[in-house]
């Protein structure tokens, strides 16, 4: 059926995945003599980086997405098919969707990163994420119906389950979205329940590793644990969360934090896809490519940005999932496309680090550049503001954005507590025992005995 694809004269380049590679892959390819056919779930990119800002109210989820057809628009030899990738069969070239099948003479895979909960199964059922805009959406009604169930309760150690937020993980996003919503603790919960005692409300953040923000430099991370302290973040390093029910977050078989929010923001895999061999799959679901970005073993067959598992002198565990890498990879893939049509040689990857960046709080920010380069506070936040800024894809989001983050400045406000739809995070089962819709609006049962609710030290 090849769902209704015009037959063309070029070859077609099947993109899987409209995150920051595929976006730039595309567009890059505006002018080539190929057909790009694009294929994604969403109808929309958006902007991962800023989704905990929609968690937290500081941003509208329009702001930070944009419309796939709306990119495109104008560009002759682009094609969408929003659809759910099934399997690829490399045998036919031949990509298996919802929507039917569909032949590729060039297939480059660009399906980003899941979150890894790394096999503990009371985590994937009852932590929160925030790896899609849904997530982003569905935490923000979380975290507000929770603060209206402690209003009404009597019950003390539930309220403090209820008010309590813990976040495991301390890379950018943990960092960030802690430091968001020790924010929102100061400036807008106040005004919207002045009958909580909010000095009673606690933010975690555990991290397993010795320091935040692993990869970044020394400075960087001690900058970024002095900020968290003083925005009042209690900040466990070394601690692993081993489960998490019944609103409490395990640390150790017996210890626990009460809590009935756990946001995790501790790992990644790589979002695979079916179909491939196993052996070019590695452990982290990554997919094993070469500096061409070709799939092991394969001549047409590509993977750029989380997905692809690059390993270089430099980086012997792969390249880093940031942005930076695969839009770089996007751009070369592009050209060396172009050199493989001509039966030209393609040239090999090598990654520029332009730097890497997280924002804490208002006027709160790191920033490492090349050469040891490193600069923090008032400074770092405004170059963090300024990226990120540029970064966002439409000139709508960028004035909207800009102007939510000035008013949230200078007003020490955002105005999008909403919610939305209620949510629980918990399966439910209807009358006849099958699941209910994955957004059921049942509320979450509470146990705080035995033994009696702890607050460690």
């Amino acid at each position: 059926m090849d769902t209704n694809l015009p037959v063309s004269a070029h070859p077609r380049v099947v993109i899987v995945g409209c995150g920051f590679g595929g976006l730039r892959l595309a567009k890059a390819l505006r002018d080539a003599p190929v057909q790009v056919v694009m294929i994604d779930r969403n109808n929309y990119h958006n902007f991962q980086p800023l989704l905990y800002q929609v968690a937290t109210g500081a941003l509208e989820a329009d702001s930070i997405a944009y419309p796939i057809r709306k990119i495109f628009a104008g560009q002759k030899n682009f094609f969408y098919r929003m659809a759910d990738v099934e399997r690829v069969d490399t045998a036919r070239n031949m990509v298996h969707t919802s929507v039917g099948e569909i032949r590729y003479d060039h297939l480059v895979l660009a399906t980003g990163s899941l979150t890894n909960f790394f096999g503990i199964e009371s985590l994937e059922k009852n932590a929160m994420q925030i790896k899609s805009i849904p997530n982003s959406l569905n935490l923000r009604s979380f975290i507000f119906q929770n603060f209206e169930k402690a209003l009404l309760t009597e019950n003390p150690d539930e309220k403090q389950a209820l008010m309590n937020i813990v976040v495991v993980g301390g890379g950018p996003t943990g960092v960030e979205i802690s430091g968001s919503l020790a924010e929102m603790r100061k400036h807008v919960l106040p005004k919207d329940y002045p009958e909580l005692d909010l000095s009673q409300m606690q933010i975690i953040l555990v991290e397993a590793g010795k320091e935040l923000l692993g990869p970044m430099s020394v400075k960087s991370q001690q900058d970024a644990l002095r900020y968290m302290q003083d925005l009042g973040v209690q900040v466990r390093l070394n601690t692993s969360i081993k489960r998490f029910e019944n609103c409490r977050a395990y640390y150790s078989d017996t210890d626990f934090i009460p809590t009935e929010n756990l946001i995790w923001a501790a790992g990644v895999n790589g979002a695979e896809v079916p179909g491939l061999p196993a052996e070019v799959v590695a452990r982290n679901k990554r997919i094993n490519v070469n500096l061409w970005n070709q799939v092991a073993g394969f001549q047409n067959v590509f993977a750029i940005g989380d997905v692809a598992n690059m390993v270089t002198e430099d980086m012997p565990r792969g390249l880093p999932m940031l942005a930076p890498v695969a839009q770089q990879q996007a751009d070369l893939l592009a050209k060396n496309l172009q050199r493989i049509l001509l039966g030209q040689q393609p040239e090999p990857f090598k990654y520029n680090n332009k730097g890497v960046m997280a924002i804490v709080s208002r006027n709160k920010a790191v920033v490492d550049l090349p050469k040891d380069v490193h600069f923090n506070g008032f400074f770092g936040w405004l170059t963090w503001l300024f990226v990120h800024l540029m970064t966002l894809v439409g000139f709508r989001n960028k004035v909207v954005a800009f102007i939510d983050w000035a008013f949230s400045y200078f007003s020490s406000d955002q105005a999008l507590r909403l919610i939305i739809r209620p949510f629980s995070r918990r399966d439910v089962k209807d009358d006849k025992g099958k699941k209910a819709a994955e957004h059921a609006t049942a509320t979450p049962e509470y146990n705080p005995t035995p033994p009696a609710i702890q607050t460690p030290a």
